[in-house]
């Protein structure tokens, strides 16, 4: 038996994404149906772990996914080409001429489904990951456009922090932390400490875009998709309705839902909604976090054929 190799593989600490201001306009045809996005992000600190080591030359790919609340990526008989990590690493392949000879494995802590952009996260950390793995030295524009063609979130999650975003959500405007935007960001109250209501059941986003087009959005709300998302799903609605009563900061569902998001600046309005929430059955998990926050990438020493 041949000595093992050791080679260099990357970990990523690969953060959820929240919409602090989500404003959705017409869908366009052009488009391929999606809809004009209006959009603040900010990235929040659960994190997935993302981790690639490199394989055999002609091996091919390799996905291994673990973690507590896979949802429906814990189906065994789930074809890995749909996994959006993947689609990452074969779009990169792709445009750089490598071959994809990774195993990427995945720790999943951010729920699935839950308008969190778990999935986008997790390819957005794979590319990362590629340009550092295979010295390819992309610079962010060529990874932004890679990114836009698999999903809207997808090139924010390559730069986390905050950033205004266009078009249907992957034309991006990074915030400084210093800058007036910023500022007025916090002042609102809307970064920070914050809690997470997650739930087991799942949102599809297409469902909440299909149903926002009949149903609209409600005035005054930070997010355009909250009415559809409570509408579909109406433990939600209870939720927001017991963070107002916590005395909680803003609060609004996250992305196309369900996971609601309540800022919780000081510990005695986070233990009350915690203790409103449990009591109220108004979410199944709740997840301290905090606000605007960055990904991180460190080296992984790895035997070759792990």
């Amino acid at each position: 038996m041949s000595p093992a190799v050791s080679r260099e593989g990357i970990a990523l600490d690969c953060p959820a994404k929240i919409n602090l201001l989500l404003r959705v306009g017409p869908a366009r045809a052009d488009w391929g149906g999606r809809h004009r996005l209006d959009t603040i992000y900010s990235a929040v600190s659960i994190l997935d772990r993302v981790e690639l080591r490199p394989r055999e030359p002609g091996s091919g790919f390799r996905l291994h996914m673990e973690g507590e609340h896979l949802g429906d990526l814990a189906n065994n008989d789930a074809d890995p080409h749909a996994n959006l990590a993947v689609k990452a690493l074969l779009a990169m392949a792709q445009a750089t001429g490598h071959q994809p000879d990774v195993a990427i494995r995945i720790i999943k802590r951010i729920p699935v489904g839950a308008g969190l952009a778990g999935g986008s996260t997790d390819a957005a950390g794979t590319m990362l990951g590629l340009n550092r793995l295979w010295k390819l030295e992309l610079g962010a524009a060529d990874l932004d456009e890679i990114a836009a063609g698999l999903g809207a979130d997808l090139p924010f999650c390559l730069h986390g922090g905050l950033s205004h975003g266009s078009g249907f959500g992957q034309v991006l405007e990074p915030l400084d932390p210093t800058s007036a935007e910023a500022r007025n960001l916090r002042n609102a109250g809307l970064t920070g400490r914050l809690l997470i209501g997650a739930y087991e059941d799942q949102l599809s986003t297409a469902q909440v875009y299909k149903a926002f087009d009949a149903i609209g959005p409600s005035p005054g709300d930070l997010n355009d998709l909250q009415k559809t998302a409570c509408a579909l799903h109406p433990r939600s609605l209870l939720a927001l309705d017991l963070a107002r009563r916590a005395g909680a900061g803003p609060a609004f569902v996250s992305g196309s839902g369900p996971s609601v998001v309540a800022m919780v600046p000081h510990l005695d309005q986070a233990a009350t909604l915690i203790r409103l929430w449990r009591e109220q059955n108004a979410v199944d998990r709740i997840i301290e976090a905090d606000s605007p926050v960055l990904p991180r990438m460190v080296p992984l020493r790895v035997t070759h054929g792990q």
